[in-house]
């Protein structure tokens, strides 16, 4: 919550490179001890490590991650690579979840620290710091070209970054007043940030109210889960790598934005009716929404500001997440126990899942607000870029 912004402030001046190879090493560590021994002396220094570096760099991977999809891919296509990361980042967990059930348990930290540690070593071989020798001008004149076209047509591309508009100096902001000011020069940035803190609330909500609900209702049992769990996994892969670059190009970011917060608010309203245990199953089908949702805030967000200040912009995203994360269990962690009570005011068990869905509403009425910009010769733009390009 504190340290994300520092990181990525950090990562703007000494490179996301450098950064980002703090938290992969640290990662390493707590996993290697268990994996050497896991007897009570060594379970207690897991646990003491793996919570002093989280303090530190938790989150800081993704955090970094985007920051470098940002400053080294083409806005046109830079929604597009969010969702690859992210579904990138499902198939992972879909692979650690079948590496934990098969794997005999004095393995999996061995495997686990050995994968952190191949990571490490790709990231410093393979991973360039710029993948662009001059990103602020001839990578961005797409940005500006775009910036030009006033005409009327379809609103599908979302405003410029105003901060480049007002010859904001690109050197790095070394204090908190200068980041608020970063923020506060751009409303969509805004805009994007409340999005942001909705969005995670409702879904740390869900996920520390869902399966207490369904357990409770229903008497899911942790096979239950397992299989439900896969499955949105797997949903939620395939709609990031293949459908979200397809609707991107037909409905926009902002239409992608509030098309997931949407379908999200939706089935969080269908959970909190549920009537029988095939319900929960069913509504995975809105899976894809809450995939759409931060891929297309991280796109808008970047659009905001130039290259210099990537790693500070997704480092203020990562920050808000943290703390929409903090507080949602501490809302709905005792709203859900209250209304499975004997004790709730009325009987309504998945009025929890209700206030969640309304949460989601909110995020989804903010996104409308933000606004876009006419580019009727968007098309011709894109093509004329790419006969450049070719």
């Amino acid at each position: 919550m504190v340290m994300m912004p520092l990181i990525g402030n950090l990562a703007d001046r000494y490179g996301i490179k450098t950064l980002l190879t703090l938290p992969m090493c640290l990662s390493i560590l707590p996993s290697a001890i268990l994996g050497y021994r896991r007897d009570t002396n060594f379970f207690y220094a897991f646990y003491m490590i793996k919570t002093l570096f989280d303090i530190v760099c938790q989150g800081a991977v993704d955090c970094l991650a985007q920051a470098y999809v940002a400053k080294n891919i083409a806005t046109r296509k830079r929604i597009s690579m969010f969702g690859v990361l992210a579904g990138v980042k499902s198939i992972s967990g879909i692979c650690a979840t079948f590496a934990a059930r098969f794997l005999p348990v004095a393995s999996i930290f061995q495997v686990s620290s050995i994968s952190s540690f191949v990571a490490v070593v790709h990231m410093l071989v393979f991973l360039k710091e710029s993948l662009h020798d001059n990103d602020d001008n001839d990578f961005y004149d797409d940005d500006r070209n775009d910036q030009e076209i006033h005409d009327g047509g379809d609103l599908r591309m979302l405003a410029e970054p105003i901060l480049r508009d007002a010859q904001i100096k690109t050197h790095v902001f070394t204090s908190v007043k200068n980041m608020v000011s970063l923020i506060n020069n751009s409303t969509i940035l805004v805009q994007a940030l409340v999005v942001t803190f909705f969005a995670t609330f409702s879904q740390s909500g869900m996920n520390s109210a869902f399966m207490y609900f369904l357990k409770a209702r229903f008497g899911f049992n942790k096979n239950d889960f397992a299989e439900l769990m896969l499955l949105v996994s797997i949903i939620g892969s395939i709609s990031q790598l293949f459908i979200l670059p397809i609707l991107v190009s037909a409905i926009g970011e902002r239409g992608m934005l509030s098309t997931g917060l949407l379908m999200e608010s939706f089935s969080a309203a269908c959970l909190s009716l549920a009537w029988s245990p095939w319900v929960p199953y069913a509504t995975t089908v809105f899976v894809p929404g809450v995939m759409f949702v931060m891929p297309s805030v991280c796109g808008i967000a970047s659009r905001q500001v130039g290259s210099a200040e990537q790693g500070k912009v997704q480092g203020c995203i990562s920050g808000v997440k943290s703390f929409a994360e903090v507080v949602a269990p501490f809302v709905y962690s005792p709203l859900t126990a209250l209304f499975l009570s004997n004790d709730a005011p009325f009987y309504f068990p998945g009025f929890s899942l209700l206030c969640i869905s309304l949460s989601w509403m909110i995020g989804f009425l903010q996104s409308i607000l933000i606004k876009d910009v006419p580019s009727s010769t968007l098309n011709n733009e894109i093509s004329n870029t790419s006969n450049e390009e070719a």
